[in-house]
């Protein structure tokens, strides 16, 4: 396919992680999920969530003893609050594990694929002509979120691709490889393709004035190199 595409849910796929067989020309390069872990914290921030519930009950434990309560006291106030903070945590990091093991990134030598949904799954293609360009943040973990720029009118919404998506882009949404295992690897992988298939594509049209640029980076993002 030539155009960003976007296929429902499917409940029998042709080849694991893609809705149909690739064609003869087509080969996967590399194909993943993201790391659940890593997802917790940089999508569901459950590590910062983990640092205000243990602020609110260091407070309520502080403000119980300063009323004049003892020891017992602000134990028993932090007990009674402590269930919630349990549960909540506990629920970010449920969702996070099955938005992981619900996701397949495929990259092929023509295009990206995206297979993402927990309830509702759905496939987005992302062929290289409809990419602009893609970035890499890495984490201390070796995880690293790859972020794909779309070229032209292509549009995604926002909620469509959560949490699979680069934040607080809201007008123009970038899908986004989350939370990769070996991120530089993978990253190194979807540059090199994207940068053979825009050869490729200058190869074939005579008229081209300028080469199409291989990926780069932008802001505090690293270069997918």
């Amino acid at each position: 396919m030539n155009t960003l595409h976007i296929a429902p849910e499917h409940e029998f796929e042709a080849q694991h992680g893609l809705p149909e067989l690739l064609p003869a020309d087509e080969r996967i390069l590399w194909q993943g999920s993201p790391r659940w872990q890593s997802l917790a914290v940089t999508a569901f921030h459950v590590r910062k969530v983990a640092i205000y519930f243990a602020a609110i009950l260091a407070l309520r434990a502080t403000f119980t003893i300063a009323d004049g309560g003892s020891l017992v006291d602000a134990l028993l106030s932090v007990l009674l609050l402590a269930p919630l903070a349990v549960v909540a945590l506990g629920l970010l990091a449920l969702v996070a594990r099955l938005s992981a093991r619900t996701a397949v990134y495929t990259i092929t030598n023509k295009r990206v694929v995206m297979r993402i949904g927990v309830v509702l799954s759905v496939t987005f293609n992302l062929p290289f002509a409809s990419l602009d360009e893609a970035s890499l943040k890495q984490y201390g973990d070796g995880t690293g979120d790859i972020p794909l720029h779309l070229a032209g009118q292509d549009r995604i919404a926002y909620l469509h691709l959560w949490p699979h998506v680069r934040p607080w882009r809201l007008a123009r949404a970038e899908p986004m490889l989350r939370a990769v295992p070996d991120a530089a690897r993978v990253a190194g992988i979807l540059s090199r393709a994207m940068a053979g298939e825009s050869a490729g594509r200058a190869t074939e049209a005579a008229t081209l004035v300028q080469p199409a640029r291989p990926p780069r980076a932008t802001g505090e993002w690293a270069a997918a190199s």
